[in-house]
């Protein structure tokens, strides 16, 4: 008589990142649409942390496409979901405004980091650039920003189940 083998469920694996690992966790749970929004920011913080200490070229190029790819898709989200949100439901149209003309100089520099290889002159200035171009805007979100929407009245789980809903769309395409 054979025994059946109970199979051993295959063992998980991480995320890379501490806040991707968060974000995983979060999942199937409502997420505050400024803790996702600031999740995102600590996350291609990092990256661009990390990007400081690299010298491979391939290692450079890898990062760099990451960077892009995480800040377009919060871009997008933002533009599609977040900012029209907070639009309605704050009074600071010039803020938001800035906003939109940050996120257009960030595409534009993200679109000539992309057209570029790792090594290529002016590179790692166009990333550092990058970076120093988000750490402005971050800091404006979420200085600003961000508290005049928690004392709205947007609904921030619903807005942040949309944001969540609508990054794992565009990052599974991404892939």
């Amino acid at each position: 008589m054979a025994t059946a083998q109970t199979a051993k469920p295959a063992p998980k694996t991480k995320p890379a990142s501490k806040v991707a690992r968060k974000n995983v966790r979060a999942e199937g749970k409502p997420v505050d649409a400024i803790r996702l929004l600031k999740n995102d920011h600590k996350e291609v913080k990092g990256y661009f942390k990390d990007y400081e200490t690299l010298e491979d070229d391939a290692a450079k190029q890898a990062l760099a496409e990451k960077i892009c790819l995480a800040l377009t898709v919060h871009a997008q989200i933002e533009e599609e979901i977040y900012y029209p949100a907070a639009r309605e439901a704050i009074d600071d149209d010039d803020l938001l405004d800035e906003a939109e003309v940050e996120h257009a100089s960030a595409k534009q520099l993200i679109a000539e980091i992309q057209a570029m290889k790792a090594g290529d002159r002016l590179f790692d200035a166009k990333v550092t650039v990058l970076g120093e171009y988000i750490e402005h805007h971050v800091e404006e979100e979420e200085s600003e920003m961000f508290p005049e929407s928690r004392d709205s009245d947007l609904d921030l789980k619903a807005l942040g189940v949309q944001l969540a809903e609508r990054k794992a769309e565009l990052m599974a395409r991404a892939r």
